[in-house]
């Protein structure tokens, strides 16, 4: 027990101007926050993180996306909430550690000096950060998020878990393709786009 809490301890800051700093971290200076920012046995911070970008997302994709926003019984707005309340407090964390536990077996095989799965989790969410701009409908946009996310993917496996960067963009690509490429819609994206240009 001591010994989580003493991990715990040093893990990152909570509330709404940790969360902003963290967003701009982990965009600007991805090395560097997954080499400070992630730390064993402190999730929190990280699930926190992934509901908010899945919450903006969300909201943005119901208020500029025709035909998405969801109805229940006549109750657009009661109905709309719960999709949100859904997505980022049931979905988004499930969706996580399913896609979490993915990657860890992935890297069983060839990462003998792996970080744990708690780890890997905030690894995840965080990497999902370009994605709170993904519910514009705006095809390219969407698409250079869900890219940009992969690639943080890839740079936060690396670095936590002591892997070369072709190595972990390697090991990394099933679970991007899972959390970017379907669950923020950047194989849909990549359709529009370029099926528009063709």
């Amino acid at each position: 027990m001591t010994r989580w809490v003493e991990e715990s301890a040093g893990g990152r800051d909570r509330g709404p101007v940790a969360l902003g700093r963290a967003w701009v971290e982990v965009l600007v200076r991805p090395r560097r926050f997954f080499s400070t920012g992630v730390t064993p046995g402190d999730q929190a911070p990280g699930l926190v993180f992934a509901a908010a970008v899945v919450l903006i997302e969300e909201a943005t994709r119901f208020a500029l996306v025709s035909g998405v926003f969801p109805t229940l019984g006549g109750r657009p707005l009661a109905a709309g909430l719960l999709a949100l309340a859904a997505s980022a407090v049931l979905i988004a964390p499930l969706a996580l550690h399913l896609v979490a536990a993915l990657q860890t077996l992935l890297l069983i095989p060839f990462a003998a000096g792996r970080a744990g799965v708690s780890e890997t989790v905030q690894v995840l969410a965080y990497a999902a950060a370009p994605c709170a701009l993904a519910g514009a409908p705006i095809p390219a946009l969407r698409l250079a998020c869900a890219g940009y996310g992969a690639a943080l993917l890839a740079v936060g496996v690396a670095q936590v878990h002591e892997l070369s960067l072709p190595r972990a963009a390697a090991l990394a690509a099933l679970p991007a393709a899972l959390v970017f490429g379907y669950g923020f819609r950047g194989f849909a994206a990549a359709t529009a786009l370029f099926g528009s240009l063709a």
